[in-house]
């Protein structure tokens, strides 16, 4: 769902949705500069060891996609810390932290894994789908989305 704020057009997705390209490149195409993921995302303790590099490579990668395929803002807010009761036989979870702050190619700001914190981060939302580096979504197909569009919304946009 996308807002018009005095500053720029916000996009929010949820948790699940930013390992899917079609609802950031969406949120993009109904003019968002900036697309918020509040999320909630970590490792389950009996797998860090084995799969922790690689599932937090591909949670990194896939905002990195969205920034570099829709050249705009993306803006992920994780949780920070451990949550459960292994005394209680639950293993719990233990979020990523990490917020990211990115545009196209680049990490605008970052927070720590270890504490709550709040980025302040100043934008140019002009900057947005600006032409130069990887501007990849003014040459996007806009007539292979109608599909996309029609199926979750009931009719299509360019």
């Amino acid at each position: 769902m996308n807002f018009d704020t005095k500053y720029a057009r916000i996009g929010v997705q949820i948790c699940w949705d930013q390992w899917y390209p079609e609802g950031s490149r969406i949120t993009a195409m109904r003019g968002a500069q900036v697309i918020f993921y509040p999320t909630s995302i970590g490792w389950h303790p009996h797998e860090k060891a084995e799969f922790g590099a690689a599932q937090l490579d591909a949670w990194r990668t896939i905002q990195r996609a969205h920034a570099v395929a829709n050249g705009i803002y993306v803006a992920v807010v994780n949780r920070v810390g451990f949550e459960g009761k292994p005394e209680k036989g639950d293993a719990g979870l233990e979020f990523w932290g990490i917020r990211l702050w990115r545009i196209r190619l680049v990490v605008v700001a970052e927070a720590s894994r270890e504490k709550e914190e709040i980025l302040v981060v100043e934008c140019d939302p002009g900057r947005a789908r600006r032409r130069g580096g990887m501007a990849v979504f003014p040459d996007r197909r806009v007539d292979a989305f109608g599909g996309i569009l029609e199926r979750w919304w009931g009719r299509s946009e360019k």
